[in-house]
Formats: structure tokens, C-alpha cells, sequence
């Protein structure tokens, strides 16, 4: 999957290089107030768009959290993505602050990858999972079940990236896509096949916190 570059989502530069350019330049031809603002704009997109190392080796049964931000919902469902299968859905909401950099959860491969567009919900209500722009990644665990990550966009976000392909092996922690501020991350995972290991209002980390343990 995609490397960063010094440390930032390429994704970024687009956001971060045009901003400082004009800002230097109006600071060099005497102008203040807007190229400061310029100036932060730019900082910020580079502090939003960091893409830190985070080296972790997990064991084949544990369920990783895809990204950074706090766990607003852990809740069970009579069907989730696939019919006829109890799940329980993992809520993560992140805030404009939290890195949004998105890693896989699992080690597995990519069985299926839907892209929708939608509307722009606040991420942390229930309707923006059903209605939003979003991202739904199936992964095929090896050794353990079929779960499903969800990347959805929120009332800021306006999009949502992922980088794999249909077919394609993740490993656990590994990088998989990034989404444009303010967003929601949704984890479905068969009820009688995880032992949930977390719970709501914790904060979690991308590539560090374990959500749970999976069953053969």
C-alpha cells in the first residue's frame, strides 16, 4: 500500500504546498494578515495530513483498530452486511485532531470493495453509516471470519480514499487509505466469532489498539 513522504499522506500536498507558496510570497510583497493566514492554513494541513510509523506485529486472531479516534458505539445487530449474519458493529469517530491515516484491522484478502456517494451527516450520528459517501471494504480473514471496515465520510470530510483493490492481501496495522477530516470508521464483525476487548468512550489507535479476539 501507499508510503508517506517526510512522514505526510501524499494525499496532503495538494492541500499543504499551495497555501505556504502564496502565503511566503504575499509575506515577501509587504502583505500581513493574509499570508499569516496562509501560513497556518498551511501548518494545520500539514499536522492533519501526518502520517506517523507505527511498527506492530499482531497475531493472526486479533482484531486491530483501522483508526485513530474515540469508540462512540459497540453495538450487536440481527444482520449487518451480509444477510443473516448477527454482527456487532465497532463505532470509531475522529475528531479534526486525530490522525486519519486508516490501517486494516485484519490479515486477510480483499473479497469485495463498494464505493457510494451520499451525504454529509455528522459522522457521530447513527443515519450518516446508512447515508453518507462511504467506503465498504470485505476482507476474508485467513483462519477466521469475513468482517467488514467501513470508511465514512462526515459533516467535514468530504471524501474518503482507499488504496487497495479487489483480490489484494492486507496484513494487520498495514496501511490501507486516509479520510479528509472529520470522519466515522464502522467494523462489522460476526457476533459469535469475536471477543470485544473494548469499550465505548475509549480512545483508540490505528495500528496499536487490539479491539478484540477473533474465533476459528
Amino acid at each position: 500500500m501507499r508510503t508517506p513522504l517526510f512522514g505526510i499522506a501524499r494525499e496532503g500536498y495538494p492541500l499543504i504546498i499551495p497555501p505556504l507558496l502564496f502565503g511566503v510570497i504575499l509575506l515577501l510583497l509587504g502583505f500581513t494578515a493574509t499570508p499569516i493566514f496562509l501560513i497556518l492554513v498551511g501548518l494545520f494541513c500539514i499536522y492533519f495530513f501526518r502520517d506517523p510509523e507505527r511498527p506492530g506485529s499482531f497475531a493472526p486472531h486479533q482484531l486491530v483498530s483501522p483508526a485513530d479516534g474515540k469508540v462512540i458505539g459497540i453495538k450487536r445487530h440481527s444482520e449487518g452486511p451480509e444477510s443473516g449474519v448477527d454482527v456487532v458493529q465497532i463505532c470509531i469517530f475522529l475528531n479534526i485532531f486525530d490522525v486519519h491515516i486508516n490501517r486494516s484491522p485484519v490479515t486477510g484478502t480483499i473479497a469485495d470493495l463498494v464505493y457510494r456517494r451520499g451525504r454529509f451527516h455528522a459522522a457521530d450520528k447513527d443515519v450518516a453509516g446508512l447515508e453518507n459517501e462511504h467506503t465498504l471494504v470485505t476482507v476474508d480473514v485467513e483462519g477466521g471470519p469475513r468482517i467488514y471496515f467501513k470508511q465514512i465520510a462526515g459533516l467535514v470530510a468530504r471524501r474518503v480514499v482507499f488504496w487497495g483493490n479487489k483480490g489484494d492481501r492486507v496484513e494487520a496495522g498495514m496501511r490501507i487509505g486516509l479520510m479528509k477530516f472529520s470522519s466515522r470508521m464502522d467494523i462489522f464483525v460476526p457476533a459469535d466469532r469475536v471477543d470485544i476487548q473494548i469499550q465505548e468512550g475509549q480512545r483508540v489507535k490505528a495500528g496499536v489498539t487490539v479491539l478484540g479476539e477473533l474465533r476459528a
